[in-house]
């Protein structure tokens, strides 16, 4: 990737320019709202915002021109993403759609699919979630038990989502179910596009430690999509699954590590305003904390631009452990009053139950330890029962 010579830094202002022109007025009292755990903040206000983005052509900055998006390069798509967390930019609601499924139909879309889905995910018009993860099949994703079978000019869906983020808020979701009856793991899936305001699809949040709502458990019972409704072939679906969660852990990672960097800098300052800053142990845990994070920056650049493979479980692994420690760290910052609320949570137990979850979602770290000993290393294949 490119140095950040004058072009770039020019960029950058630009960037941080125009954000702080339009971080004004109602949207002003979105900064810092929304992310994991605080997807309830503002989420309509924050639709506005991401529409605001769109009509100034700051959504799918990495996308080509021709699909509707602003053709950046790999380097301006870091700084755009860094600046945008630099200013307090609230947490986008259009994530799934704009870095997972948009991308995915520009690598294997057919173009009527490309012409019905992309701009609308670029205007924010339609919101997406993923339909991954069931009961009986969460971090095992080859385990997937939703069915799909053909019927004339439609797929019929039948059988449950689980852990499905902001599906009640979604239009629409791309779900890997089984089309080949009696097929296991790999073999039989296909990645199929699914509206989810239809009768047969009920959509039930599940409710957390936080107490809020953010994942969803997601029923389809005889729903219901066009036969061309399907990525790629009938069978392919694990293929183009394996991609999308290639592109899901891209550029934008270098922006939740600008709202790391201020998570940690907010640690440092409760305690020393706490007092626990005198621990010298916490001190120390502390700066290694930092020094985690340079870390965790270094590796993302050495790993963008190349190809999505199993590598990126690293990433996933390092971050998801990083942030889970965070939150530990900032209980200790609060001291003794970490351990008791009076009826609402501070941010800070907020940040310590959610990130409970970081080392489970979006790929445990059981299974990506799995994933790099197996794929990156080469070791022996784990037993399965």
């Amino acid at each position: 990737m490119a140095h950040d010579g004058p072009d770039l830094r020019r960029f950058r202002r630009g960037v941080a320019a125009w954000l702080a022109d339009n971080l004004t007025g109602e949207f002003a009292r979105l900064r810092g709202l929304g992310g994991p755990g605080r997807e309830h903040e503002e989420f309509e206000l924050r639709v506005d915002w991401e529409r605001h983005l769109a009509a100034a052509g700051w959504t799918c900055t990495g996308w080509p021109v021709e699909f509707g998006g602003r053709g950046l390069s790999l380097a301006e798509q870091v700084a755009f993403h860094e600046e945008y967390a630099a200013s307090g930019a609230p947490a986008r609601v259009n994530h799934i759609g704009e870095q997972l499924l948009g991308p995915t139909l520009i690598a294997f879309g057919t173009p009527e699919q490309q012409a019905r889905f992309l701009p609308k995910i670029a205007a924010v018009e339609e919101l997406w979630c993923q339909g991954y993860s069931e009961p009986d099949a969460g971090s095992d994703l080859a385990a997937v038990s939703t069915s799909a079978a053909r019927e004339g000019g439609q797929w019929v869906l039948n059988g449950q989502k689980v852990w499905t983020s902001l599906a009640h808020v979604a239009d629409w979701c791309f779900v890997l179910a089984r089309t080949e009856p009696g097929s296991q793991r790999h073999h039989g899936l296909s990645y199929l596009l699914v509206p989810l305001r239809q009768q047969g699809v009920t959509v039930r949040p599940i409710r957390q430690l936080t107490g809020t709502g953010e994942f969803n458990e997601v029923f389809f019972d005889n729903a219901r999509t066009g036969a061309d409704r399907i990525v790629g072939e009938p069978g392919d679906g694990w293929r183009i699954a394996m991609a999308t969660l290639g592109f899901e852990r891209g550029v934008s990672t270098l922006g939740q590590q600008i709202g790391f960097r201020r998570e940690l800098d907010a640690v440092i300052a409760e305690a020393q305003r706490t007092g626990t800053w005198d621990d010298p142990l916490l001190r120390a845990d502390l700066a290694r904390a930092r020094i985690g994070l340079r870390v965790l920056r270094a590796h993302a650049l050495r790993t963008l631009g190349g190809p999505a493979g199993p590598e990126v479980a690293v990433g996933k692994l390092l971050w998801a452990q990083w942030h889970r420690g965070l939150g530990e760290l900032a209980m200790r910052a609060r001291g003794a009053r970490s351990l008791v609320h009076d009826g609402d949570l501070d941010e800070w137990q907020r940040l310590f139950l959610f990130t409970r979850a970081d080392t489970i979602y979006g790929g445990s770290d059981e299974i990506e330890r799995t994933i790099i000993a197996e794929r990156v290393l080469g070791l022996p294949k784990e037993a399965r029962g």
